[in-house]
């Protein structure tokens, strides 16, 4: 682990790593303070195990929507590559989040088309009738306002697409927070990872974006179901932390430029 009190730290870095802090003791006091009980992981797990076969329909659905209009993913990966991760997310932390048994497929489902609308020419009716042949009325609106809450506004620039109204849309939408948080932490697991031009510029993005994002999606609600989960930030931090360790092990991170 890198000594940050002996490394000098870019201000962007110093600030990211303040700007977490500050949001981890926002988060404290934001908690849920209704008394409900919170689903565990064993019963989300259940829950999960008991609608494996609704979940890889919406899966197999979710991929050939991506695979119909010829989207790829890092370095030509099937998009669907990108959804697993995302969901991965979604299966590792969505207890933290879940308030009931009959929000469990919205909350796959949006984490599986959270794209499908920006990126596969779909509609929010298109959306919302793929969903109606998976789950009951309610639970299909719900899901289509997860995805809808995560398309990107018309805009000429990455700021203009995502703006002050997508960001409101998200805080406003039970489980957009949520899903946006492990969609991002999927695009900076992969960016990480990544060699290339295109990863390693979106790494450097991710990065400068962090403290807004993470102020932008958390609406402070006492409502789990719009919970930012402090677990799922630590992975975010985590990852950025162990990418600047191995730019140093290469010594490539900045510093040794002077």
């Amino acid at each position: 682990m890198i000594n940050l009190l002996i490394v000098p730290v870019r201000d962007a870095w110093e600030q990211f790593f303040l700007s977490v802090l500050l949001w981890f003791c926002d988060f404290f006091v934001t908690l849920p303070t209704n008394n409900q009980k919170d689903m565990t992981k064993a019963s989300y797990e259940a829950l999960t195990a008991k609608f494996a076969e609704q979940i890889a329909h919406i899966r197999e659905t979710a991929h050939e929507l991506h695979r119909s209009v010829n989207q790829t993913y890092g370095d030509d990966l099937p998009y669907g590559y990108h959804l697993d991760m995302v969901v991965s997310g979604i299966q590792d932390f969505g207890h933290l989040v879940c308030a009931s048994e009959d929000d469990v497929l919205p909350l796959y489902f949006g984490g599986y088309y959270h794209d499908s609308i920006e990126d596969a020419r779909q509609t929010y009716n298109d959306v919302l009738r793929a969903a109606r042949k998976m789950m009951t009325e309610e639970q299909a609106l719900m899901a289509t306002e997860i995805a809808y809450a995560l398309t990107n506004d018309k805009g000429r620039t990455r700021a203009e697409r995502a703006g002050e109204k997508y960001y409101q849309g998200i805080r406003e939408t039970p489980y957009a927070p949520f899903v946006k948080l492990c969609d991002r932490l999927a695009n900076i697991t992969y960016s990480c990872s990544g060699v290339n031009a295109d990863s390693l510029h979106m790494k450097e993005v991710y990065k400068g974006e962090m403290p807004h994002f993470l102020a932008s999606i958390n609406p402070h609600s006492d409502d789990q179901r719009y919970l930012v989960p402090q677990e799922v930030v630590m992975k975010l931090a985590e990852c950025l932390i162990d990418d600047l360790e191995r730019e140093e092990q290469n010594a490539s991170a900045w510093w040794f430029e002077y």
